[in-house]
């Protein structure tokens, strides 16, 4: 068990630091950085100066050392846009409003997806499956902007039930939960039913029903454990991708997040605080993921004795 831990662990770090060489190569790739830290009519000697200042002049392995160990100590400078402020203050001020829009779309996926699932498998070609397959192919065939747009013109211009846009209560996380979960729940319902069916015609749930256990008891304690993890393991991409922010939704919502974030930095070219949203989300997508291989371990001791 340890040392299937220490090696998923190994992965996990390899993975961010090839996060941060990609970061690394891109900041450099997308053209000279001093061009957002000098204004247009800066003399020769000027440039040169701030070009020292910011160690730019160093060999590309010294500046990527630089940034680097900066980087695990959470620096990434100043923001480009607003110097009076760091690049990874501004993104942590951002992460507890996509935290909490991506925890509720994560919770709605959760209670929806699994239940509506294992219903449609269990209930298979019944129109009870067949609702549920007409929901999960809605559900990942429309664009979740466009289920935004339409949730935001009838439930508030033409019902004036819900706001519009903005961070508030729980009436302004409505509608971009749905539009973000929608998705989720579709494809968390399909991957649950398809590894239901396979597991519950196989030899050991039919084992189960000849000892005499309650159908539920083999339905949810015996077949879904086996069934969930395909799900758990989307689990674990939906969450880091609800960690970095849905930026669509997070815009068309005008949601503060660090989607949104990402777009104005992305819009004024302030690579800095892009470098931050980058960063830090790699690294919680990556534990995030660290933490589902771990309750792989759990869930089926299979895949750790294989190691």
């Amino acid at each position: 068990m340890q040392r299937y831990i220490l090696i998923r662990l190994f992965q996990a770090i390899l993975a961010i630091w090839a996060v941060t060489v990609i970061v690394f190569a891109l900041s450099h790739a997308s053209g000279d950085p001093l061009t957002l830290l000098v204004p247009l009519d800066a003399t020769h000697d000027e440039i040169a100066e701030v070009r020292r200042f910011y160690g730019l002049d160093r060999p590309i392995h010294v500046q990527y050392w630089k940034f680097l160990s900066n980087a695990v100590q959470g620096d990434f400078g100043r923001s480009a846009v607003r110097p009076d402020h760091d690049a990874m203050e501004l993104v942590l001020n951002r992460v507890p409003a996509t935290l909490q829009l991506g925890a509720a779309a994560l919770l709605l996926a959760a209670i929806l997806g699994v239940p509506l699932g294992v219903l449609s498998a269990v209930r298979r070609d019944t129109p009870v499956d067949f609702l549920g397959k007409l929901f999960a192919l809605l559900g990942q065939s429309v664009p979740s902007f466009w289920i935004g747009l339409m949730l935001m013109w009838v439930l508030s211009v033409e019902l004036g039930w819900l706001p519009a846009s903005g961070k508030g209560g729980i009436d302004h996380m409505i509608m971009p939960v749905i539009a973000i979960g929608w998705f989720q729940v579709a494809a968390i319902m399909r991957l649950v039913r398809s590894a239901m069916l396979d597991n519950l015609d196989s030899e050991y749930i039919k084992l189960a029903r000849i000892k005499g256990l309650a159908e539920w008891k083999v339905v949810w304690k015996h077949c879904l454990r086996n069934a969930f993890i395909p799900a758990l393991t989307y689990f674990g991409v939906i969450a880091g991708v609800f960690v970095t922010g849905a930026v669509i939704i997070e815009t068309v919502f005008a949601w503060p997040g660090v989607g949104q974030l990402a777009v104005e930095a992305t819009v004024s070219r302030d690579f800095r605080v892009l470098q931050a949203v980058v960063v830090l989300g790699a690294v919680g997508f990556v534990l995030l993921n660290l933490l589902v291989d771990i309750l792989y371990s759990y869930l089926d001791p299979r895949i750790r004795l294989a190691r």
